[in-house]
């Protein structure tokens, strides 16, 4: 494997003054992980496409092994230094250390960090307070300055993310470190995550308090629907204009303005939710369940197997299905 340690480039994002931080990031990490350091990268937004000055900053950086609790303490110092920076782009660095032989493929064992079991009832502080599945990654949010354990991270998305967009900033190419991820793969993935906010969101209208998490909602299930059909992850961008294209019309205006919210400013961002908004979004996501529920069943094909339904780019469903037409309707939980 050739490993190349060199700064973050200076044209890793169209942003001048992110990728000074990233630069800060790159260095520092390098400086304090030593020989562990394996490679530092970009995936998210920035590598899917269509980042703007809105978007969080998702870093991955990989390590030979994970990092101890006796060399904690210097990386936390490290990041609660890289807060400080004077650039917003400080402030939305979003992003995990992961051990390389964790990342190579996703899988529930190990389950717990060494010297860091997990105590019955542990509550997951990247994801809501999620039960443990999986390994805890080191883990940085999004407007925090400081590493919590969380498996935020440890999932097929990301995984497909870095290895098929991933933007190198030091290291070797993301698919010497990640093996590669299935359209099932991601479907196995997505479907009980589409499954799981539904229950949650349509159980609990009342939880839809911000504009933020209103248009969260919208682009998220644009985004899980898109993969569910084409077996790839896009941008939240691209993956509304693929359910505006795809979906019935009807729905257009919602999907506009949930992008709309997204790149607001804060004040708008945090502002109650408008009731009609969240009505709208509620029909949103029951049409949604329905249209993916119709194609699901248009996958099977005799004697109830399922058969691909991956879309190619031109909307044509591979395995000779054609993609069912979209039906109307009868009539994140939040980060932690």
């Amino acid at each position: 494997m050739t490993q190349s340690h060199t700064p973050a480039p200076a044209g890793a994002t169209p942003f001048a003054d992110l990728n000074q931080v990233l630069h800060q990031l790159v260095t520092r990490a390098q400086a304090v992980l030593g020989d562990n350091f394996v490679g530092a990268y970009l995936q998210g937004s920035f590598a899917v496409g269509d980042a703007d000055q809105a978007s969080d900053v998702d870093f991955l950086i990989v390590t030979r092994r994970d990092v101890t609790l006796a060399e904690q303490p210097a990386l936390q110092a490290m990041h609660a230094e890289l807060f400080k920076l004077p650039s917003p782009w400080a402030q939305h660095l979003e992003g995990s250390y992961a051990p390389a032989a964790i990342l190579r493929r996703w899988s529930t064992e190990p389950r717990d960090a060494p010297d860091e079991p997990r105590p019955a009832g542990w509550g997951d502080p990247g994801m809501s307070n999620l039960p443990a599945r999986a390994y805890p990654f080191l883990y940085l949010d999004n407007g925090a300055d400081r590493l919590v354990r969380s498996e935020h991270d440890n999932n097929q998305v990301v995984r497909w993310c870095l290895r098929e967009k991933g933007i190198v900033l030091a290291g070797p190419p993301p698919a010497d470190l990640v093996d590669p991820v299935t359209p099932q793969a991601l479907r196995a993935e997505i479907l009980p995550l589409f499954r799981r906010v539904t229950a949650l969101w349509l159980g609990a209208p009342g939880k839809i308090d911000q504009a933020w998490l209103q248009a969260f909602i919208v682009t998220l299930y644009c985004r899980m629907l898109h993969s569910l059909e084409t077996g790839t992850v896009t941008s939240k961008k691209a993956a509304s204009a693929w359910a505006k294209a795809r979906l019935d019309p009807k729905w257009a205006g919602l999907i506009d303005g949930a992008w709309a919210i997204g790149r607001s400013d804060l004040t708008t961002k945090l502002a109650p939710a408008d009731p009609q908004a969240v009505a709208q979004t509620l029909a949103f996501v029951r049409y949604v369940v329905k249209w993916e529920a119709m194609a699901g069943a248009a996958s099977k094909g005799a004697h109830g197997a399922s058969r691909p339904r991956w879309q190619d780019a031109g909307g044509r469903t591979r395995g000779g299905q054609s993609a069912p037409s979209p039906i109307r309707p009868g009539g994140r939980g939040r980060r932690g």
